[in-house]
């Protein structure tokens, strides 16, 4: 008897929250992702805050949002910009956009200057990161390597590095991701942190 309505006062606190429960889950997420991550857990909540805006304000600018491919990752407060626009004021306005967020330590930017990239190169970006991740599975004498401590993005082949690691990780992860099909290019924007 007990245990239903234990249940059953569990189950009535869940309806009762209707959307909070979306919100406890969300932290709940947040929380075991950020777990063996390096960062504070505010840090990885600022991150995440500081993509979530700065990609609100490039999509209010409709010229931007519409015609061009804009996207951004947050580590650290380092923000890497990738993506294309069709010119170089179009960079221009995006990176001002970008530079007026107080929290941003340091932007890379890695936005071309053409034609935004075809349709379905994002599938193929898509299935390179996976297979990234993947190959990060196989390092397994680094004493202390963590493969979520990595953030791995694709854009047109091009792979994108990030996170706090030492400079052994860094260079270990850059170089089994370099040897996978369909990789054009490795870009590291790790920060480098002293071995334990």
């Amino acid at each position: 008897m007990m245990q239903l309505l234990a249940r059953l006062a569990v189950a009535t606190l869940v309806l009762g929250l209707g959307g909070c429960a979306a919100l406890v889950a969300g932290g709940a997420v947040t929380a075991m992702a950020t777990a063996h991550d390096r960062r504070s857990t505010a840090d990885v909540w600022k991150d995440n805050r500081l993509e979530l805006s700065i990609m609100d304000v490039i999509n209010r600018d409709k010229e931007l949002a519409l015609q061009n491919h804009v996207s951004v990752v947050s580590h650290n407060r380092v923000v890497l910009v990738i993506g294309e626009v069709r010119t170089p004021e179009l960079k221009k306005r995006a990176l001002g956009i970008i530079r007026t967020f107080d929290d941003v330590r340091r932007v890379v930017d890695e936005l071309q200057i053409r034609e935004p990239a075809p349709f379905g190169t994002g599938a193929r970006d898509a299935a390179i990161t996976a297979r990234a991740k993947t190959a990060l599975l196989e390092i397994v004498d680094l004493p202390g390597f963590d493969i979520t401590r990595v953030n791995v993005t694709t854009r047109d082949g091009v792979v994108y590095l990030m996170g706090l690691v030492t400079e052994e990780e860094g260079d270990r992860v850059a170089s089994t991701i370099s040897q996978l099909s369909g990789v054009v290019r490795v870009v590291k924007v790790f920060e480098y942190i002293e071995a334990p």
